[in-house]
């Protein structure tokens, strides 16, 4: 399903680990003019990770705001500015700790859909392609890799652009550049 023709266009960038996601995610909002809104997900949870959160901020000038929504990212987006450039990442570590939560899922999606479709700006959002890989060797694995692949393509069918990042190259997989 498309957005509504009210709504700003929405980028969908997807990617393994370490592929360029964000880099080019950042830059695609970056092209518009500032404010920025960065919609971060992640928790800080070890040292390995807060390194990598740091890194992410350090790279991110003064044009970005940065709003902590590592659960309630549907609220997040429903009280940031209509007209702002949102930049999500990413819908992985989101749906990680939702899952973690033992959220409703279905309504938590729903209510991501909801808010987006309300949002006027542009919205990049990023998220991990993880069915690519080895089938996991347990059921929790097994399940996140199913949820993140359906988030995926909802997310997917919603996007007026999707962007898949190989090695640092993005590879169009629907709209146009």
């Amino acid at each position: 399903m498309a957005r509504d023709d009210a709504a700003g266009p929405l980028t969908l960038v997807l990617g393994g680990a370490r592929s360029g996601k964000s880099r080019y995610a950042e830059n695609l909002i970056t092209a518009g003019p500032p404010p920025w809104l960065y919609v971060a997900t992640a928790e800080a949870g070890d040292p390995e990770m807060a390194t990598r959160i740091a890194s992410h901020r350090a790279r991110r000038d003064e044009g970005w705001q940065t709003v902590e929504a590592p659960h309630d990212l549907a609220g997040a987006l429903r009280i940031a500015p209509r007209e702002a450039a949102l930049l999500v990442d990413c819908l992985t570590l989101w749906l990680s700790n939702r899952v973690l939560a033992e959220a409703d899922l279905d309504r938590e999606i729903a209510a991501l859909e909801s808010a987006l479709a309300n949002h006027d700006g542009i919205v990049v959002l990023v998220a991990n392609e993880v069915g690519s890989g080895i089938v996991p060797d347990n059921a929790l694995a097994r399940r996140f890799r199913d949820l993140q692949g359906m988030l995926n393509q909802r997310m997917a069918a919603r996007a007026s652009r999707v962007v898949l990042m190989v090695a640092g190259l993005p590879l169009q997989v629907k709209g146009t550049p």
